[in-house]
């Protein structure tokens, strides 16, 4: 599978227009259950609202997908928001706008350009991540090289998630698998080979963008 495009966390923004508020919530989604799970939350604490429509796809491949207009008129919420998720090739993404109607009626155009411009500004302020295929490895190190071997992690593309103290210093590390050779290679140079990489799993991580 290829590297994919989604959200990282989740991001709330609002937008009023002719007095309508909308409020955009969009979220990281792995699966049909965790998007539904997703809207109903949003819909629980906008209860009250006049509308949650809503728009996901849930899928890596970008083939599962779904929305609503949650009584809108046919067309006009839960398509162009998906078609903002499709134009941004974001997958595994849900979100959903709260409608609070304001007494301006907006007509089918300018009810178009408010759900599609709220999820677009949404996004727009949410964090883009890039899932790639990483290796995940432990670094063993001596106390001597530990200060070292930090600030060669530090100053990679590189994501450290723990570190372990005991009789030496274990990094886990997880690496773009594009960079591995390059990533294990410069390392063991600079420490001389004073490194013991070890129990390499290989999953999509999420990378942010640059």
């Amino acid at each position: 599978m290829s590297n994919y495009l989604s959200v990282q966390g989740e991001c709330r923004t609002l937008k009023v227009i002719e007095k309508s508020k909308f409020i955009t919530n969009s979220a990281h989604v792995e699966g049909e259950e965790q998007a539904r799970d997703f809207i109903a939350k949003i819909s629980k604490e906008f209860s009250d609202a006049t509308h949650n429509c809503y728009a996901y796809i849930c899928d890596a491949k970008g083939n599962f997908l779904r929305f609503s207009d949650d009584g809108e008129p046919s067309g006009t919420a839960g398509m162009p928001m998906l078609d903002v998720l499709k134009n941004k090739k974001l997958v595994q993404t849900a979100v959903v706008v709260t409608r609070y109607f304001g007494g301006v009626k907006l007509g089918a155009g300018g009810l178009v350009r408010a759900y599609s411009g709220s999820v677009a500004e949404n996004l727009a302020a949410a964090k883009i991540v890039s899932y790639e295929q990483c290796a995940e490895g432990e670094y063993s190190v001596d106390y001597s090289t530990a200060e070292l071997a930090r600030r060669y992690f530090d100053g990679r593309d590189c994501n450290v998630i723990s570190v372990n103290y005991d009789s030496g210093v274990t990094f886990t590390v997880a690496v773009r698998e594009r960079d591995e050779q390059t990533f294990d290679g410069e390392l063991i140079n600079l420490l001389n080979g004073r490194v013991q990489i070890s129990q390499k799993r290989r999953y999509y991580f999420p990378f942010a963008l640059n």
